[in-house]
């Protein structure tokens, strides 16, 4: 069976936000909270998941994580608004 695969956010203590796919939101939050994820994230906490979503498959999940990332943050928190996420 093939794995289903999620697009998350995380809010950094500064306000900045982080965007990445993975097939377990958790296992993966631990990892950045641990500093064993993204090197973008490392001592930059506490971290907060403010969003996440499953979108499928990896390729999918690809695809709109690269359109995340290149919003602007303004454009980023627009997006969470649109997902029917509260503004962060």
């Amino acid at each position: 069976m093939a794995s289903v695969w999620h697009l998350y956010l995380i809010e950094t203590a500064s306000g900045a936000l982080y965007t990445g796919i993975t097939t377990d939101v958790q296992r993966r939050l631990g990892e950045h909270g641990t500093g064993r994820g993204a090197k973008a994230l490392r001592g930059k906490g506490p971290l907060v998941l403010v969003h996440h979503e499953e979108v499928g498959t990896r390729s999918e999940a690809l695809k709109l994580e690269a359109a995340v990332k290149c919003l602007p943050a303004a454009g980023k928190r627009k997006w969470l608004i649109s997902r029917s996420v509260a503004p962060v």
